[in-house]
């Protein structure tokens, strides 16, 4: 099985959430001075409180430009004033719309790597993961500590050119997964099992004691950089857009 190509096209003006859609958005988080102000004015105190705890200017000003994009990414989709929207946090950190109340119905996800951050919006539960593609020390023990055997196995039977790719490709899908089930990072995570190989379609192989349908999405927003998405079947449309803005 392949997976299916997906373009990158900038985001028109006009997009709204729709049953059966998911829109996932790439933007860029190393900003010019000017469009990172534009962004800033809409953070609320306690994201500035989180951008203050960064050390490196780099890591702050990313901070910034993420959490504003977010913003400015919901208050178009629902038509509302992105300083006015206000966030909820689940047990172990996943996000969700607090008000207005009409958007109660709306899941999104968001996940960042190095300069470049993934939203993923839709009408039910969703996760989503991104990863530069890159050189690790420790990938082997965390493939020893994280993957299945049958995972383990499989990216050892590769290439050597084709490991890292396929590291991070297995990474992020049970990232992308615990996510969008709104659990965590702990030793559980080697009993999910996912597809690796670079140039096959992303597949949900097997998952500990959860009976709900998921359907996972490889995703490429930029060079050198994975994602995953992972989604309810019913959610079959899917839409990726490459944010520049407001226009």
């Amino acid at each position: 099985m392949r997976p299916v190509a997906v373009s990158w096209n900038v985001a028109p003006g006009g997009l709204k959430p729709a049953d059966g859609v998911v829109h996932v958005f790439s933007a860029p988080l190393d900003l010019s001075a000017m469009r990172l102000k534009e962004l800033a004015q809409w953070l609320s105190d306690d994201e500035w409180e989180r951008a203050r705890r960064f050390h490196l200017e780099r890591d702050h000003r990313r901070f910034i430009a993420g959490r504003g994009t977010l913003r400015e990414i919901l208050g178009a989709l629902l038509d509302a004033e992105p300083a006015g929207l206000k966030f909820s946090y689940g047990k172990f950190g996943k996000p969700q719309i607090a008000a207005p109340v009409a958007a109660h119905s709306l899941h999104f996800n968001v996940a960042h790597s190095d300069s470049i951050a993934v939203y993923a919006i839709a009408k039910h539960e969703l996760g989503v993961d991104v990863e530069r593609i890159r050189a690790l020390d420790e990938t082997e023990k965390i493939a020893t500590r994280f993957f299945s055997p049958r995972e383990k196995n499989c990216l050892q039977a590769l290439a050597e050119d084709q490991r890292q790719e396929a590291f991070f490709n297995c990474w992020t899908r049970k990232e992308a997964y615990l996510k969008a089930i709104g659990a965590g990072l702990d030793d559980s995570l080697s009993q999910i099992e996912v597809s690796l190989t670079p140039g096959e379609a992303a597949e949900l192989l097997s998952t500990p004691e959860d009976s709900r349908p998921w359907q996972l999405h490889s995703l490429n927003p930029a060079a050198d950089f994975v994602a995953a998405l992972a989604v309810q079947p019913a959610d079959s449309q899917l839409n990726c857009w490459s944010w520049k803005g407001l226009r």
